[in-house]
């Protein structure tokens, strides 16, 4: 099997050591190129390499960035058979999409999964979730959000290329601090086909999986049955007032399921399509990163569309 390894060398996680280990291993097993990344979107431009080279696999060994930058990479002309299997080996902080798929967070037993899949063919299908905006379109994985959502994330960001680790306790602190900074965020509308258009949304959380993310190890979950085998998921707020939140971090923490169209909290499961739609550019997010600003944002699901490596 011909295999491309992308290694991040700046994730949270990841030794040059434990580098060195996990290259020697798949070595083994896997006719393996072996490539570092050096900047932002590289990540696309080695999954769109392995695509026109006829790569069987493509394995990201790093956070959830750089594996939606391979994600999108391998997927440029859309799902298909000639599309590689993505392996992914966890080095980030949270690593939300790895766990997502049941693969240890150690990465020397993740590695281990991966000479498992290649030895007994062991891959499984998943679903994705896309998103079109003005700017851009993109494939996610685990999850997107538009709101105060995507600007702690940009937040982070920024912390993080001043030399500052993204550690849950700091994670708590720019989440407390945006909050405070000015809960009177743009509204959006929100819509889909055969329903009655919901307005006055201040947040929207999309999940193609659950949980949501981590605090450390505790699961933040505010649609707990989201699922790759199901459609897209959605959890959006109509205001940020004291209770409104509390009840909401209670929910997400709890993974409790509660919530309909009638009331602040707004909870959609299993859907196929739905857009939201703001006269303000607010903050967007996809797979934890930052993706700048849009007005319009339509989220589509797609069954199947990748193959991984993996449980």
């Amino acid at each position: 099997m011909r295999a491309l390894l992308v290694v991040n060398p700046r994730a949270t996680t990841t030794s040059t050591r434990t580098a060195d280990v996990i290259v020697q291993a798949l070595s083994h097993e896997l006719d393996l190129e072996i490539t570092f990344t050096t900047h932002r979107g590289h990540g696309v431009d080695l999954g769109e390499w392995a695509l026109d080279n006829g790569l069987d696999a493509v394995i990201a060994l790093g956070g959830d960035g750089v594996v939606n930058e391979v994600l999108n990479g391998i997927l440029r002309d859309g799902p298909g058979r000639s599309v590689p299997a993505l392996g992914v080996i966890p080095g980030g902080s949270a690593n939300v999409f790895s766990r997502a798929l049941d693969i240890p967070t150690d990465p020397v037993e993740a590695t281990g999964v991966i000479l498992r899949a290649t030895r007994d063919g062991v891959f499984r299908r998943i679903g994705l979730g896309r998103v079109e905006t003005g700017e851009f379109e993109r494939w996610f994985a685990v999850n997107a959000g538009l709101g105060i959502d995507a600007r702690i994330i940009a937040s982070m960001e920024e912390q993080r290329r001043s030399g500052r680790r993204a550690t849950p306790m700091r994670y708590f602190v720019t989440t407390v601090r945006e909050y405070f900074k000015d809960r009177r965020s743009p509204t959006m509308t929100l819509t889909r086909p055969g329903s009655t258009p919901q307005s006055g949304v201040v947040l929207g959380i999309v999940q193609n999986a659950a949980p949501w993310t981590y605090f450390g190890s505790v699961p933040v979950d505010p649609c707990p049955h989201a699922s790759f085998e199901t459609g897209l998921d959605l959890f959006a707020l109509r205001g940020l007032g004291p209770l409104t939140t509390v009840r909401a971090a209670t929910r997400m923490l709890a993974r409790a399921d509660r919530g309909s169209s009638g009331s602040s909290i707004i909870r959609w499961h299993d859907q196929a399509t739905f857009t939201l739609d703001s006269q303000q550019p607010v903050p967007i997010q996809i797979d934890g990163e930052g993706m700048g600003i849009t007005s319009r944002a339509v989220f589509t699901a797609h069954p199947g569309a990748l193959l991984v490596m993996g449980p």
